[in-house]
């Protein structure tokens, strides 16, 4: 008897805006969602096997090079910027000093030095279209989005305070240099390399 209405409320609420963080938190269908603007947003069902992989690279290598100043966390977290906007980027990276303000039991409430997401084919247009626009709009300092494909790390740094500008774009065994965690040197190249190599479908 009380699940029939429960069916219907999700359904209702994947056609409705005006959400909560809330609302989102509450609901549940077995798949993973990001609050945009009030309204929920399916996200992939799964990420590909590179992405799996630069993603684990990419947190060893920041643990190994940062981990004495960073905290680093991993999706799935939620990254709540507002009541009506709940983000899950692949990986996060904030400062020892201020995790205790930055990060609660049920996310992260406050905003983090650097952002990162690993583009798949699913994710292309959300991650280098709606979330620049997002994570610029809240303020998020520094935004790297790192492409498997070509193997290449766009950096992008905030301007006049809601705006992102790509500063760089890293390849190969060039080192990168990001002004809110300098201890981040990683090579995008090398750390490709060491991932093991995957067979053609």
């Amino acid at each position: 008897m009380t699940e029939k209405p429960k069916r219907k409320r999700q359904e209702d609420m994947l056609r409705e805006g005006g959400l909560t963080y809330d609302d989102y938190a509450a609901f549940d269908d077995g798949n993973r969602y990001e609050l945009v603007d009030g309204r929920l947003e399916m996200m992939s069902p799964g990420t590909m096997s590179d992405h799996q992989l630069i993603s684990f690279e990419l947190q060893r290598e920041l643990y190994d090079t940062c981990g004495e100043r960073f905290v680093i966390m991993y999706a799935p977290i939620d990254l709540i910027l507002s009541k009506t906007e709940v983000r899950q980027p692949d990986v996060v990276l904030i400062r020892k000093e201020r995790f205790q303000d930055v990060v609660a039991k049920r996310g992260i409430v406050g905003l983090p030095d650097v952002v990162v997401e690993i583009l798949s084919p699913s994710t292309l247009r959300r991650d280098k279209r709606d979330k620049l626009r997002s994570y610029a709009k809240y303020g998020i300092p520094e935004y790297w989005i790192v492409d498997p494909a070509s193997v290449s790390l766009e950096q992008y740094l905030l301007v006049e305070g809601d705006r992102y500008e790509l500063v760089e774009l890293y390849q190969g065994s060039e080192p990168m240099h990001s002004p809110n965690a300098p201890c981040a040197s990683l090579k995008i190249g090398e750390l490709a390399a060491r991932m093991p190599k995957l067979k053609d479908d």
